[in-house]
């Protein structure tokens, strides 16, 4: 490969034995991966946040509030310049003894006080309207890649064939419909990243942002080393689940209970599936198994199969929080009183009075939800 940093892109390290970069060069009708073919990644990355802005203003959010979706905070604290002082400057979330202490100075109960600084938390949330337009537009972004992925990849006449991912190996050659595929993927999450400091906080929030930094180095590194049928095989499995997750948020913002709770068992059937039954027994098997006996290890083998191994633990994680709310919905009523599949932060999104900010007033305890698949 023709770099200034030719030291970086060492073949010994990068290809099969017996391979050099030299051997993976264009021809009139054979086209390989390259470094440069995302050149235009970022800034086309730049170009969805902008078509972001302006599909969450102007399409999404008066779709939302036609269908009733909140624009402000069900209820609002009173203002206290005293406990806003402490709340800014001191802490969030007081011990017991700083409790205690505020109780005395205000001449407040433990109840009241606990009361404000929950309520204050919640108000730094963003309202369900904000939510709904962030789902609204990854709803209809997976939907697309799913459905380009889904069109396109399984026509290709290894995708049935695990053993055709590794049999000629690193000699496959590419065309339009993988590398719009890569180039749609990358752009996204990396879009994603970017967003990040202005989109819902959850509790996964770290969990995620890892999520989507591995992601986009699985795709980077599976195209340079020419890993892109068994790179294509895991887009394919991947965004499905992300389509059902995303419209269960959506629909759950809008309060249309049966949609939300049918896309939330599509999400948990295809998520179980795709992402802990094929990935593992059939992608990672193939990954380190398959390719072994056919092509051997090399460092960039070593490297690209640690990354699967990673985004494998990414999904025992979620599942196993995804297990939970599924044994937590068989033990109960259904999800009529289920909020967001993914919690923000760590306090409840009830109103005052309701059923849900008694018992976290009755048992200090906050409200379990689910976190993201993605």
């Amino acid at each position: 490969m023709e770099t200034p940093f030719g030291w970086f892109w060492n073949d010994q390290f990068w290809l099969p034995e017996n391979v050099s970069w030299g051997d993976l060069k264009d021809n009139g009708t054979i086209k390989y991966p390259h470094l440069e073919d995302f050149y235009y990644v970022l800034p086309f990355a730049l170009v969805l946040i902008v078509v972001r802005g302006f599909f969450e203003r102007f399409i999404a959010r008066p779709l939302g509030i036609a269908l009733g979706v909140p624009t402000k905070h069900s209820s609002v604290v009173k203002h206290n310049a005293f406990l806003e002082r402490i709340f800014t400057k001191e802490t969030r979330r007081p011990d017991g003894n700083r409790i205690k202490g505020l109780v005395k100075q205000l001449d407040w109960s433990t109840r009241e006080v606990e009361k404000w600084f929950r309520k204050r938390r919640f108000q730094q949330h963003k309202v369900k309207i904000d939510k709904f337009t962030e789902s609204c537009w990854r709803f209809g972004y997976y939907s697309f890649l799913f459905a380009y992925s889904a069109t396109n990849i399984p026509q290709e006449k290894w995708f049935w064939n695990m053993s055709l991912y590794w049999h000629d190996f690193p000699f496959h050659s590419i065309n339009s419909s993988i590398s719009n595929l890569y180039f749609f993927e990358l752009s996204f999450y990396i879009s994603l990243m970017l967003c990040a400091p202005r989109d819902v906080k959850r509790k996964d929030f770290w969990p995620m942002f890892c999520h989507h930094i591995f992601t986009s180095l699985l795709l980077l590194f599976s195209w340079v080393c020419n890993f892109v049928r068994i790179g294509c095989l895991i887009i394919v499995i991947h965004d499905i689940a992300d389509v059902f997750l995303e419209s269960a948020k959506a629909f759950n913002y809008a309060k249309w209970a049966l949609l939300s709770h049918c896309m939330f068992a599509g999400f948990a059937l295809s998520f179980f599936f795709c992402r802990i039954v094929i990935f593992p027994f059939w992608v990672i098997h193939s990954s380190m198994v398959l390719s072994w006996q056919i092509i051997g290890p090399f460092p960039a083998w070593f490297f690209f199969n640690g990354l699967l191994s990673i985004m494998m633990a990414l999904n025992l994680y979620w599942f196993y929080y995804i297990s939970k709310m599924v044994l937590k919905i068989l033990r109960s009523d259904g999800l009529k009183n289920e909020k967001d599949i993914r919690s923000e932060d760590d306090d409840s999104d009830s109103e005052e009075g309701s059923e849900e900010e008694r018992k976290v007033e009755a048992n200090g305890a906050n409200h379990q939800k689910i976190p993201n698949g993605s």
